[in-house]
């Protein structure tokens, strides 16, 4: 049985996609007194010296460093109150459906939403000023133990597994617990991937731009204006010349009439007209004209 497939989704990696820092360095390491440099370190030595995985890696040191603060998810949510952005996030996600939805789109049910998939700590994006902006939100996790505090990591993202979420979107199972694995043909899918954009910065986001083109879908890869070193801009580059991971990059500037604005205007006005088409084509179809006096 097919569904109606009238959403176009935006999704979004978090640290330095729509921010320039990594949250951990924007919020909770200035919070608890911890050194950016040596925590870092100590995550690096784990995963090379040991073969930790990067993500359960830099949990555990989190779990080290926040051990003596009786720390809980609820404190990390209220630290996410202060994560930082490029210009122009907190308004693009209004402004996108805004500026993009005419009158004719709403009315044959044409939306647009957003999504974040980051490796990050989702209880930090769950207090951040955008969360209300957004559909779902996606991140590591940690459980707790019986007096409330972070004990154990309970869910990973990493730069692969980034895209089980870009699946569970493409075909509406966004529960924890729903499993992204049943099939599901392609009719029955509310957002086809062609009818999805996805926006990274770099090589951890490989995989879900290589989802985005074998699927028809569309990958922006944005990189930091304000790098004097260059390396931010050369990610990208290197992804679109090189290895053909992405057809456009952009400064992240998310501000009316920037570039990666513009970029982001015109896919979801095209993806848009495409479907009002398909929707009045749709209706066309098995229809027989009156014959004529």
């Amino acid at each position: 049985m097919s569904v109606p497939q009238n959403t176009i989704a935006l999704v979004y990696d978090y640290d330095q996609t729509l921010s320039p820092s990594y949250m951990q360095d924007d919020v909770l390491f200035p919070k608890f007194g911890i050194a950016p440099e040596q925590f870092w370190e100590k995550c690096n030595l784990l995963v090379k010296k040991h073969s930790w995985d990067g993500e359960l890696a830099y949990m555990k040191c989190l779990l080290d460093y926040l051990g003596m603060d009786n720390v809980s998810n609820a404190d990390l949510t209220d630290l996410g109150k202060g994560m930082s952005y490029y210009p122009g996030v907190e308004t693009v996600f209004d402004e996108i459906r805004e500026t993009c939805l005419r009158d004719e789109h709403e009315a044959a049910g044409i939306k647009v939403e957003h999504y974040i998939v980051s490796s990050g700590l989702k209880a930090l994006l769950d207090g951040c000023s955008i969360a209300s902006k957004v559909k779902a939100m996606f991140g590591c996790e940690f459980g707790e133990d019986e007096l409330g505090r972070i004990s154990f990591p309970k869910r990973t993202i990493s730069h692969t597994t980034k895209t089980q979420y870009l699946f569970r979107i493409n075909k509406g199972m966004l529960a924890p617990d729903d499993d992204v694995n049943d099939h599901m043909p392609p009719e029955s899918r509310p957002i086809p991937f062609k009818n999805m954009i996805y926006v990274g910065d770099g090589p951890t986001d490989v995989p879900c731009f290589t989802v985005m083109n074998k699927n028809g879908g569309h990958g922006i890869a944005v990189y930091n204006p304000k790098d004097v070193t260059g390396r931010s801009f050369r990610k990208c580059y290197q992804l679109c010349t090189h290895a053909g991971r992405v057809k456009h990059i952009a400064p992240a500037d998310y501000c009316k009439g920037s570039h990666l604005r513009n970029l982001l205007e015109e896919m979801v006005s095209e993806v848009a007209d495409r479907m009002l088409k398909e929707r009045l084509d749709e209706g066309m179809q098995g229809r027989v004209a009156a014959p004529g006096f």
